[in-house]
C-alpha cells in the first residue's frame, strides 16, 4: 500500500530527450562515448538495456551522469516507499536507487566494489556515509579512509574517486541533482 508501482524503467526516453536538448545526433554521442549508432538506436527505443558501463559512457557522452538519466526515466512521486529488496532500476545489481524519479535529491548505494578507476566529478554537493565495511576516498589529492558510520561531505566540482576496502561494503551516496543550480561555479574548478 503506498508503494510505486514497479514497472520495467524505460531510459531510452532519457536518454532521447536529452541529446535532443543538447541538439546531438546520434553519430555525435557515438563518436563520443565509443557505441555503435544502432546500439544507441536500440537503446533510445527501449529495445536494449544498457550495462552500467554502457550508461556511463552515454551519461559522460550527454555531459550529465547515469543517476540523471536513471532519475529522469523514472516519474516522481510526492510519497514512495523503496524497499530493501528492490534491486533498483539500474542495470547493476550491486547499485540501487533510494529515491525514485526526478527529485531535487538522489540517494544510492552501493554494495561491494565498483570500478575504482573511474574518476567522478558532480557539479552539485554531496554526502558519502558508510553503512557497512570500509571505503578509500580520493579527493582533492588526498586519500580518506572511512569506516562504518563513517561520512565525507563534497562540494560540487570536487574529482574524486573511491574503492571498497572490505568486501560487502555498502556506501550510501547523498547528491543535489544535476538539474538544480545548487552551486555557483567557483574559481579555479
Amino acid at each position: 500500500m503506498g508503494d510505486h508501482k514497479e514497472q520495467p524503467l524505460r531510459v531510452g526516453a532519457a536518454v532521447r530527450r536529452r541529446r535532443r536538448a543538447l541538439e546531438l545526433t546520434l553519430a555525435v554521442v557515438a563518436e563520443r562515448s565509443g557505441l555503435s549508432v544502432p546500439f544507441l538506436s536500440q537503446i533510445e527505443n527501449d529495445r536494449a538495456r544498457p550495462s552500467t558501463g554502457s550508461l556511463e559512457k552515454v551519461a559522460d557522452a550527454l555531459r550529465t551522469t547515469a543517476v540523471e538519466l536513471l532519475a529522469a526515466a523514472d516519474p516522481a512521486c510526492s510519497v514512495d516507499v523503496v524497499r530493501a529488496e528492490d534491486g533498483g532500476p539500474g542495470p547493476d545489481p550491486r547499485v540501487r536507487s533510494l529515491v525514485r524519479g526526478h527529485h531535487q535529491m538522489h540517494a544510492l548505494e552501493f554494495t561491494g566494489d565498483h570500478d575504482a578507476g573511474r574518476e567522478l566529478r558532480y557539479r552539485n554537493d554531496q554526502l558519502m556515509y558508510v553503512a557497512e565495511g570500509a571505503v578509500e576516498i580520493e579527493a582533492e589529492g588526498r586519500a580518506y579512509r572511512l569506516g562504518r558510520g563513517d561520512t565525507l561531505y563534497l562540494t560540487g566540482g570536487v574529482r574524486h574517486r573511491w574503492r571498497a576496502t572490505v568486501a560487502d561494503t555498502r556506501l550510501l551516496v547523498v547528491a543535489v541533482a544535476e538539474h538544480i543550480e545548487a552551486v555557483r561555479d567557483r574559481p579555479g574548478r
